[in-house]
Order: C-alpha cells, then sequence, then structure tokens
C-alpha cells in the first residue's frame, strides 16, 4: 500500500507531522494497527538503523526519526492495546548506577520501541535493584545497560550479580553497551550480549531472545 510506504519514508525523512497524519489516515481507512506497525514504522526504523550503522546517519537524524516514529506509536499504540498484540519482548532500559549520560540510552531505546519491543525506561543511575525489580514487576525479559564512563562499569557486573542472587537470572537477558564498554567486557560479567551502537542494540536484542 502506498500511504504505508509513504509512512516509512516520513519516518526516515524525520517528518514528524507528516508521519501523525498518515498514521491518522491508515488508522481511518480501517488499517489495522498492527499492519501500521510492521508495514510502516519498522521498515522505516529498520533503514534509518541501517543509515545509522553504515554512517549516512548521524544521531541528530537518527533523533528526529524516533521522533517521528513516537507520534505514530502514540496514535497505534491504543489500537494494539485494543487487539492485544504482543510485543517483540520487554526491554527494561538504564544508564548504570552513578552515570547521568542517557543519549545513548535514549537512542537505543527508541530503536528497540520503532523494532516492536515494549520499553521499561528505567532513566540514569540506575541501581542493580532497579533491573531487579523491572523483571520482578514488569515482566522484562531483556536488560539493556548503559555506561559512558569506566568508572560505573562495574555496576554492570553488580546488577548481573543482583539477578542471580534475586534467583531470576533466567528470567532476563541482558545486553550492555556505551562508549567503554566491550564485547569482552561482556563475557567476563557474564552478560548475554555487546552492542557497539544503537542500530547494532536491536540486533542483538533480536539474536540473544530468539526473535
Amino acid at each position: 500500500m502506498a500511504q504505508l510506504q509513504e509512512l516509512s519514508d516520513a519516518i526516515i525523512a524525520g517528518n514528524r507531522n507528516a508521519a501523525a497524519e498518515l498514521t491518522d489516515t491508515l488508522l481511518g481507512e480501517g488499517i489495522a494497527a498492527k499492519k501500521v506497525l510492521d508495514e510502516g514504522l519498522i521498515p522505516g526504523m529498520a533503514v534509518v538503523g541501517e543509515k545509522f550503522k553504515n554512517n549516512e546517519f548521524y544521531v541528530p537524524e537518527v533523533l528526529v526519526a524516533a521522533r517521528a516514529m513516537s507520534a505514530a506509536m502514540e496514535k497505534i499504540r491504543p489500537g494494539l492495546v485494543a487487539a492485544k498484540v504482543e510485543p517483540v519482548g520487554t526491554v527494561a532500559i538504564g544508564t548504570v548506577r552513578g552515570d547521568l549520560h542517557d543519549i545513548g540510552k535514549n537512542l537505543v531505546a527508541m530503536m528497540l520501541e520503532g523494532a516492536g519491543f515494549e520499553i521499561v525506561d528505567l532513566g540514569v543511575d540506575c541501581g542493580p535493584d532497579a533491573f531487579v525489580g523491572a523483571v520482578k514487576e514488569q515482566s522484562a525479559n531483556l536488560i539493556a545497560m548503559s555506561a559512558l564512563l569506566t568508572t560505573t562499569m562495574p555496576a554492570m557486573q553488580d546488577t548481573v550479580e543482583a539477578l542471580e542472587a534475586a534467583g531470576i537470572r533466567d528470567k532476563a537477558k541482558v545486553i550492555i553497551g556505551g562508549a567503554p564498554v566491550t564485547d569482552k567486557f561482556a563475557e567476563q560479567i557474564g552478560a548475554d550480549g555487546y552492542a557497539p551502537d544503537a542500530a547494532s542494540g536491536v540486533d542483538i536484542a533480536k539474536d540473544v531472545l530468539g526473535v
């Protein structure tokens, strides 16, 4: 359908108003919210992710695309709830204890939402208890932790250990990222995956959950 492609194009271009208006039009024509998500929003954000990985898009372009997607998501969310559409997974995402940086974390959250995940945004300066609580109380099956400072990286290991101590390590996969973080560090602390950038975060999230 041409309008679904137009919606994807509006997301890629970061045209928030057009994305919202096209979504309204599609819903008004009886197109199901899930179809709008699967054939309009997700393909658009997938292109944005690829362009970001290939250095064709940078952080500002991704942010405006994600805002356009969020405007459309607000329109379709009631329809998704009414149709009992299950998300790909539920992600508890946050910047770890002692770290107040949120741009990278926000980018990952936006990209994951654009790929069909439900997001539980825990914010910044998140201690292990916040992540444990999200698994217990909000049934998060994926934890995504960000750190921009080498001094806060140990908090990632503390969180993995807290999940083990709470007896729920098997209920949620753990992925980590951030400028100083490496694949080797992820392996060292027992995380399930490492993402070097926001676009890769979506691939890693799907991979560790097997979706």
